[in-house]
């Protein structure tokens, strides 16, 4: 028996351990070990160590490794800050120095284009975060029990529903640690237990907070009608915090959503205004906002950038949340439309355009996007417009593509958290994928000039809006090739 023969049968059972060099590093920030004709993936491993590791997993000649031993250490590992680092599924990349993670977000967005797409197109060196941690505007965090039965408060292991218990996270501000106290000592007091998936009893599933200019906005999420001693409750936050509101909201729901469709003002105002790039806004509960404030001043001031050097005098501003950009567009270009889903974000949007004095430039719509857009683009003169498009994580509709091609609009700029759809959907938009029998191939005839009929790639800007994560951010351009 030959020697790769022996080595390929040894590494096919899990639970062997090797010891390999990290190669690279993969789209979640893991590293990539090559041994023999198997390539494994192993987390919190920097590129260029040696590394012991054991194999957890192998199929189809792709393994899945743990790290037991760093033999060799990069001189891009720092030490993490996180005391739950590698048990939370939050941070991925805590681990290694800042200036890597730009150059690796960077990385992961050019992969995404090309191995998804085929565009090998040139990406800048993501735009880095003024703050690296403590940078958050919003608290999102699970309630559920531990396996002895126990309500706790914490966030998820990562690829599970496994609640790691927090007290306190690096990546928001302190006041995320007051909120978590507060709630653990309520939870205590009133015997409120947490919700349990598996059985479906219990009642707090999540609690949800964002930061407004010093004001809170505080969620708690259940599970029942009934949100106990909530009175108390609102006096054990007025003991933290000077400003808030707190709203309930039921979702009785076995999916993954956060929220459910009602919500219950129970204290405070509800909404408080803020002010961003020269714009008042107002934000409740619901309201979409970035969670970086230095890069979300960044991102929309480029995206704005491009409208006007575009020559633009008008633009759509698709997913458009609270309307923020919707009104920073309006402002510099004289006419923006904003299209979004979420009727209490429009109607943050609406009053914000009369805050704004931008009645009769800036005209929101409330609805799905794949439903307005097209209708939109059918009834203008989208010859002088730009479109911007900021979809959830699962990217635009594929009909929607559809319509934008179709519609000659001349500039497209699309923010995307999600390097992968971000790929398929610029794919579509330069003709590097076509739909053949129902699926998306990559076009052999495709030029990085762009084909006639669809966009040109112009530039692709990753922005570091969650440091310490494999999460990115990205900006791309878009102009039609006519």
């Amino acid at each position: 028996m030959s020697f790769d023969t022996r080595q390929r049968e040894y590494m096919s059972e899990k639970n062997q351990e090797f010891t390999g060099l990290v190669e690279s590093l993969g789209s979640n920030g893991e590293g990539i070990v090559h041994m023999g004709e198997t390539v494994f993936f192993a987390p919190f491993t920097v590129t260029g160590e040696k590394v012991k590791f054991r194999a957890l997993k192998i199929k189809d000649r792709i393994g899945y490794a743990k790290a037991l031993e760093i033999l060799t250490p990069a001189d891009e590992r720092v030490r993490p800050k996180c005391p739950q680092y590698m048990k939370c599924g939050g941070c991925q990349i805590q681990h290694l120095r800042y200036g890597a993670q730009l150059k690796l977000k960077s990385k992961i967005v050019k992969d995404a284009l090309f191995k998804i797409a085929g565009i090998d197109a040139e990406v800048s060196l993501t735009s880095k975060s003024e703050n690296q941690y403590a940078y958050r505007n919003k608290l999102q965090i699970p309630v559920g029990v531990d396996r002895e039965g126990r309500s706790v408060i914490g966030f998820y292991a990562e690829r599970s529903h496994r609640i790691v218990p927090v007290a306190s996270c690096p990546i928001h501000p302190q006041w995320a640690e007051d909120v978590i106290a507060v709630f653990q000592a309520y939870m205590a007091k009133f015997f409120v237990r947490g919700y349990d998936e598996g059985t479906k009893s219990g009642n707090l599933r999540h609690i949800v907070v964002r930061e407004v200019e010093g004001n809170f906005i505080i969620t708690a999420v259940t599970a029942q009608e009934l949100l106990p001693h909530s009175d108390k409750l609102i006096w054990m936050l007025k003991e933290k915090f000077k400003s808030f509101s707190l709203w309930q909201n039921v979702n009785p729901g076995d999916g993954n959503a956060v929220f459910g469709e009602s919500f219950r003002l129970l204290f405070g105002e509800g909404r408080y205004a803020g002010h961003e790039c020269g714009i008042k806004f107002q934000a409740g509960p619901n309201t979409f906002l970035q969670v970086n404030r230095c890069i979300c001043k960044k991102l929309y001031e480029r995206t704005v950038r491009f409208a006007t050097e575009s020559g633009a005098k008008v633009a759509i501003d698709a997913y458009s949340g609270g309307g923020l950009l919707t009104a920073m567009l309006a402002k510099q270009l004289g006419a923006a439309y904003g299209i979004e889903s979420v009727r209490e974000a429009v109607d943050c949007a609406d009053e914000l355009a009369e805050e704004n004095k931008l009645e009769g430039k800036m005209i929101n719509t409330c609805g799905r996007v794949e439903e307005v857009l097209p209708q939109l683009l059918k009834s203008v003169d989208v010859r002088e417009m730009v479109l911007i498009v900021d979809p959830p994580r699962k990217g635009v509709d594929r009909a929607t593509l559809k319509s934008i091609l179709q519609s000659g609009i001349p500039y497209v700029a699309m923010i995307s958290c999600n390097p992968a759809t971000m790929a398929r959907d610029v794919g579509i938009l330069t003709g590097a994928l076509l739909e053949k029998d129902g699926e998306l191939k990559k076009n052999p005839d495709f030029k990085f000039g762009g084909l006639d009929g669809y966009y040109c790639l112009k530039k692709v800007h990753p922005y570091d809006m969650f440091p310490q994560t494999k999460h990115v951010e990205v900006l791309t351009l878009l102009e039609r090739k006519n």
